[in-house]
């Protein structure tokens, strides 16, 4: 059995969303830089370059890339052979959330209730995702998510009699819907199977995935292709101005299912899919 302090899981979620609100993953920001040479016409060109150049400018000035800092959303995979002390888990989370988001400068945009809206000046409280894995590590993944592109989501509970066409017209009309308002050149997320909840948690956890990782299962993977390919033949492009760049990855994440039922979501992410992860 190892002891982990939960000083340290607030020390570390505190860091990780500093991190990720001023810093893309490096393969998401090399796509952004590869979109802006892709584009031929003037316009679009035009805007990848001002996307690219304010990833350097957020990291000269170490300042967020995004004004919308995000709602707090933590992946803990936490190997069962640890044990925390000091605390309750939870606390220690929101507290290096509230550390971060008041200590780093960053936007708070959290309100403590959906109707009455007032503010929790802290953006407290996070999201919590935990799962209970082998060995002695904790991974935590710090995944701020603006709203934008998280109004545009969306979910179905498909016939299970669908096919797989119907499945990415769906797909694909979702994206079409979100246009601009998703800041493009938006990064997707699917989620397909499991149950109402969980179809929504995979296609969130799909938006973590390195963009150039694709998934294992050849078939997918061939799904994933063919969906790039369609959406960015939409034409909505860089901010919506038109271009070839609608969207920079399509990740799908599957799981088992009930026989009477075929849960889709999509989870729309803009261009600035933040992301970062630390093993403790």
């Amino acid at each position: 059995m190892r002891e982990i302090d939960l000083r340290l899981i607030e020390d570390t979620v505190c860091e990780l969303f500093i991190k990720a609100n001023k810093e893309l993953p490096g393969d998401l920001a090399c796509l952004i830089r590869r979109a802006a040479n892709d584009e031929t016409e003037e316009l679009p060109k035009s805007i990848m370059g001002d996307i690219a150049a304010n990833l350097g400018s957020a990291s000269r000035l170490d300042i967020p890339i995004c004004q919308d800092t995000g709602m707090a959303v933590v992946f803990f995979e936490i190997g069962q052979d640890v044990h925390f002390k000091g605390g309750c888990f939870e606390n220690a989370v929101n507290k290096g959330v509230s550390r971060a988001y008041t200590g780093g400068y960053l936007r708070c945009s959290v309100v403590s209730d959906p109707l009455r809206r007032r503010n929790t000046n802290d953006n407290t409280p996070a999201i919590i995702h935990t799962r209970i894995v082998d060995g002695d590590r904790v991974r935590v993944t710090a995944a701020p998510k603006g709203f934008g592109s998280e109004n545009m989501s969306a979910l179905k509970m498909f016939n299970p009699s669908a096919e797989t066409e119907d499945i990415k017209d769906f797909i694909i009309s979702t994206v079409r819907a979100a246009g601009s308002n998703a800041c493009p050149p938006m990064v997707i997320g699917v989620g397909i199977g499991g149950d109402f909840e969980y179809c929504a948690f995979l296609a969130k956890k799909a938006l973590c995935r390195p963009v150039s990782v694709q998934n294992p299962d050849s078939f997918y993977a061939a799904l994933e292709d063919e969906l790039l390919t369609r959406i960015n033949s939409l034409d909505i492009g860089p901010q919506g101005f038109g271009g070839r760049t609608t969207v920079l990855s399509v990740a799908i994440e599957a799981a088992p299912t009930h026989i009477a039922g075929l849960p889709v979501s999509v989870n729309v992410g803009c261009h600035v899919t933040r992301h970062v992860e630390a093993v403790i």
